[in-house]
This record gives C-alpha cells, sequence and structure tokens, in this order.
C-alpha cells in the first residue's frame, strides 16, 4: 500500500481542521507529536494535549482556515494561511505561517508563526 505524500496529509489535516473534526485530525497526528510556536516554545505534547487545544479551538464560532499558499519539500509542508477566529477582543483574522514535518503518514512537529492580526472593523 503507497502511503499518501506528505501534501495530501496536510490537506486531509487542513479539511479535518475546518470540519472540526476532532478524531480525525487527531489521527494525523503522531501519538506523541509537538507543537511549537516557533522557533522552541511548545505548545503541546501527544494526543492529550493536543485535543484539549483542538477542542478548545473548536468551540469558536467562526472559526475557519484558508490556505493561501503551500511549499513541499521532502517531509516538510509550509502553509500560509489566513485564519478566520474568535479572539477574546472580538472576531477577526490571523495570518500564519505553519511548518509542518510529516514521518510515516503522520504528522510528528508543526510550528506557527503569527502575523498579522486584523479585528472586524478595523
Amino acid at each position: 500500500m503507497m502511503t499518501a505524500s506528505p501534501a495530501a496529509i496536510i490537506q486531509r489535516q487542513l479539511d479535518a481542521y475546518n470540519a472540526r473534526e476532532l478524531e480525525t485530525l487527531l489521527q494525523i497526528y503522531a501519538d506523541e507529536a509537538e507543537l511549537y510556536e516557533f522557533p522552541a516554545t511548545l505548545l503541546a505534547r501527544g494526543t492529550a494535549a493536543l485535543r484539549e487545544r483542538f477542542a478548545t479551538r473548536f468551540r469558536e464560532p467562526n472559526l475557519h482556515a484558508a490556505l493561501l499558499h503551500r511549499i513541499v519539500a521532502g517531509d516538510t509542508v509550509i502553509d500560509h494561511e489566513r485564519v478566520t477566529r474568535t479572539f477574546p477582543e472580538g472576531p477577526g483574522t490571523i495570518e500564519l505561517t505553519m511548518i509542518y514535518q510529516v514521518q510515516h503518514g503522520r504528522i510528528v512537529r508543526a510550528w506557527s508563526i503569527a502575523g498579522p492580526k486584523t479585528l472586524a472593523g478595523d
């Protein structure tokens, strides 16, 4: 059986995120996957921590990640996204660069780099 390409795996991750399919999303991450704020601030490690982080995010009523650009280099996928969120100060968008490392068909590490945040009405 052929393993899906890293780009296909990250697209499944993005689709599951936007559909708020928590269990599907968690299956795409390795059991001990790590999520970082770039370069090295650990945000979550392992399925339980990822579950808590994503479940909290999925409660936001307007959550949606729009892919603006994708780069694939071997097992690394870099996505530039515009994410619609409900921030403590109100609804808006934030630009994110997400870097994913894929091994054996699952995400083992991911890093986020936050860009500009815009509140609705700004």
